[in-house]
């Protein structure tokens, strides 16, 4: 949810470094401000998945709007450092937030934030969503979710899972399906999602929700087997593992994703322009493609109503769980 891991920067990102020019194409026809360049200010990392997402559509969404695409990266602080200062950027349209889901969870974890979620954006899109996955190490004894929660209910706290750290998406998944199962387990933070998974399928920890994206290669492999999808659906790339409703959990819903917001004021033509070329940029083949191997879909809801929810969503939950980011 704050970050999509290494296996799926590997497959999406087409280019490297922090501050990069995406595309130059010649047909620059000044839509928007003036033909400056289009920025894309992504709240983490270069080689992160935010990033990587920002690269796979940089060109098509620079070829779509006839104007050069830049990215930006802006990491630090979950997200809220890249989303200040687009949030006081000239509202042009030419500067633009890329983000995680962690934008839906930062009002609830930051008691005091610089800016206003719903007030100082304009969502112009949500990307891609991608499910999580309940994963084990191959040799735990839980073979089924019903299993895990049996477990967990005989030894209250005695059954342990990993988070890439408080507050991330693998820490609220496991916290709401704590929530939703009647369970208490021990919550285990680690740096990055990467070191998590690792003692996962060390053995160190039995349990983690992995992105599916950063998961499937490890599943493929058998270094990590799964118990369940936190999609409504089942996952095309996992299509003989249950959803956490099919395995006993309704309700469990879990998806990362990244959306695109403008600063608030932008004109509604330039929202409509924006809006047609993230469209355009989505529906690229090569897009699609990379979004669809590594078990993701194409966002095709309303943005705004999504934002909305899942901000509401993860309030309830992050307030219920007493979770903070220490």
């Amino acid at each position: 949810m704050l970050n999509i891991p290494m296996s799926r920067r590997q497959m999406l990102a087409t280019t490297a470094g922090t501050t990069a020019a995406l595309a130059l194409p010649a047909r620059a026809t000044g839509k928007l401000g003036g033909g400056k360049p289009i920025t894309l200010v992504v709240s983490y990392p270069a080689g992160g998945g935010a990033d990587a997402m920002a690269r796979l559509i940089g060109p098509k969404l620079a070829d779509a709007l006839g104007q050069p695409v830049i990215v930006d990266n802006k990491p630090g602080a979950s997200g809220t450092i890249a989303a200040q200062h687009v949030a006081r950027a000239t509202p042009d349209g030419t500067t633009l937030l890329l983000d995680a889901s962690s934008f839906a969870v930062n009002p609830a974890l930051f008691p005091k934030l610089a800016y206003d979620s719903e007030k100082s954006f304009v969502p112009i899109a949500v990307l891609a969503t991608f499910p999580n996955v309940l994963v084990c190490t191959p040799g735990f004894e839980a073979k089924t979710v019903a299993d895990v929660v049996k477990l967990a209910r005989a030894k209250p706290k005695g059954l342990a899972y990993a988070s890439s750290g408080n507050g991330s998406a693998q820490h609220l998944s496991a916290a709401l399906f704590e929530q939703m199962a009647r369970i208490e387990m021990t919550h285990v933070p680690y740096r990055g999602g990467g070191p998590a998974m690792n003692d996962v399928m060390g053995g160190q920890v039995p349990l983690f929700f992995a992105n599916v994206a950063s998961g499937l290669g490890q599943i493929q492999s058998g270094r990590l087997r799964p118990l369940a999808v936190t999609s409504a659906l089942r996952c095309r790339a996992l299509p003989d593992v249950p959803t956490m409703a099919q395995a006993g959990v309704p309700g469990h819903e879990v998806l990362e994703w990244n959306p695109i917001l403008a600063p608030a004021g932008i004109t509604s033509a330039v929202r409509d322009t924006l809006v047609a070329a993230v469209k355009r940029a989505m529906a690229d083949v090569e897009v699609l493609g990379r979004i669809r191997s590594l078990g993701g879909d194409v966002f095709s809801g309303d943005p705004i109503q999504f934002l909305q929810a899942q901000q509401r969503l993860w309030t309830r939950v992050v307030k219920e769980r007493g979770i903070t980011r220490e």
